[in-house]
């Protein structure tokens, strides 16, 4: 993957943080019960433990962001402890996107952390104000894209193709009002989504475009509104915009953000609902179709493990279904059209092989035009050429150049009530 950073996109992006809760919890996780103490022997070699921390901008209650992350720590404690790595965890909840992040990272690079991981888009600015004062850990920013391209060794970016599990998801939830249109529940024009959107970022745009984009193949006659909240996480801002939606007619409820208030405000509505970093169906039974998050067990591996064997690992990583990172949550059978587990194994294959390309340019319109080459959005909220051509092979080609995001186009057919920046 090439690693050239979209020059637009480092303008003014790390600007909007979120207000600090005021307190940080530091915690460290044994190691699980039958793991290989270090030190000792496992399959003739000795067993090797490295410590990792972790700065997460919410904490598991969240059942969402946070939450999906916390999954994948301990999905990858029992990983390596099967190949003789221990991991000694040391993690800090509640940061805010602001100095009490710059702290966090000082004081696990003070604990004798190896590795430092960075869970939120906000946190990159203040991690490599830390970075250069300890060149022995490597630095870790996840959902972003400066340590890409900068000049530090030991500082890196990972994401995943996220947008591949929001077409799916929009692929579900697509083939319900297509089933409502075809039992006279709703009329063609009626087929609306409602998004909650955190801001209007490249990594929100590019997922609900992706996600509309699934959901127009199986029902072609579907709109989009999409409202956003300016904040990542905030359950009552999340919940009220929802419920808007739901007022303005939206049959259907999805969401870039971190809370499961959406899915009970589609289910309080009498909508339906698809999720994301969680599985919503406990929440929101009558209204929650499925859902999609990233699996960072996946690369959490791979980075642990290198630095375990005293290896180096990619600056910038992204990989979607191809290697397992991106996944879909149950799907709610109960709710769901029949025959949606069928059509989610087809396409999904399709998105494997490389047969579907999510952005596939004669698939939607901007301003009723075919999309010819990479437009974007300037700090200012306008349109302007891109500094990398995205477009080409009839698709626009999203995180081919950085693992981060950089589809920010307004494309027909979805409606912004607002933007956040």
């Amino acid at each position: 993957m090439k690693k050239r950073l979209l020059a637009l996109l480092l303008a003014g992006a790390m600007t909007f943080g979120l207000a600090a809760c005021g307190n940080t919890d530091q915690g460290s996780a044994e190691s699980p019960a039958g793991t290989t103490p270090a030190g000792t022997e496992t399959g003739g070699e000795a067993a090797k433990t490295v410590k990792v921390g972790l700065i997460c901008i919410g904490d598991e209650n969240d059942q969402g962001y946070t939450y999906n992350f916390i999954r994948g720590k301990e999905a990858v404690t029992e990983a390596l402890a099967a190949k003789g790595i221990t991991v000694d965890w040391e993690v800090k909840y509640n940061v805010g996107e602001d100095s009490s992040c710059e702290e966090a990272n000082i004081e696990l690079a003070e604990a004798g952390c190896d590795l430092i991981i960075n869970n939120s888009f906000g946190f990159e600015p203040y991690m490599l104000k830390v970075a250069p004062d300890y060149p022995e850990i490597e630095f870790i920013s996840c959902t972003n894209q400066a340590s890409a391209v900068d000049e530090l060794e030991n500082t890196h970016n990972a994401f995943a193709n996220i947008y591949e599990g929001r077409y799916l998801a929009g692929v579900v939830a697509g083939m319900k009002m297509q089933e409502m249109i075809d039992n006279g529940e709703i009329t063609a024009d009626q087929a609306v989504i409602g998004y909650v959107g955190a801001y209007s970022f490249a990594e929100v745009i590019s997922g609900f475009t992706a996600y509309y984009l699934g959901a127009k193949s199986v029902c072609p006659s579907v709109t989009m509104k999409v409202q956003f909240v300016g904040s990542w996480s905030d359950a009552t801002l999340e919940g009220n915009a929802a419920q808007a939606l739901c007022d303005a007619g939206c049959v259907m409820i999805s969401q870039h953000s971190d809370n499961t208030t959406p899915a009970t405000a589609a289910q309080n509505a009498g909508a339906f609902h698809t999720g994301y970093n969680n599985d919503m169906i406990a929440v929101a039974p009558e209204a929650s179709l499925i859902g999609t998050r990233i699996d960072w067990s996946v690369y959490f591996e791979y980075a642990i493990e290198a630095v375990a064997n005293g290896e180096s690992f990619e600056q910038d990583w992204c990989h979607g279904m191809d290697e397992g990172a991106v996944v879909m949550t149950p799907l709610n059978e109960e709710i769901a059209t029949a025959g949606t587990a069928d059509k989610l194994a087809e396409v999904e294959e399709q998105l494997r092989s490389g047969a579907l390309q999510v952005f596939d340019t004669s698939t939607f319109t901007v301003e009723g035009a075919e999309l010819t080459t990479c437009m974007a959005l300037d700090t200012d909220g306008d349109f302007v050429a891109d500094s990398e051509e995205a477009v080409f092979d009839g698709a626009f080609h999203e995180s081919y150049f950085q693992s981060a995001p950089y589809f920010t186009v307004q494309i027909d057919g979805i409606e912004w009530l607002n933007s956040a920046y």
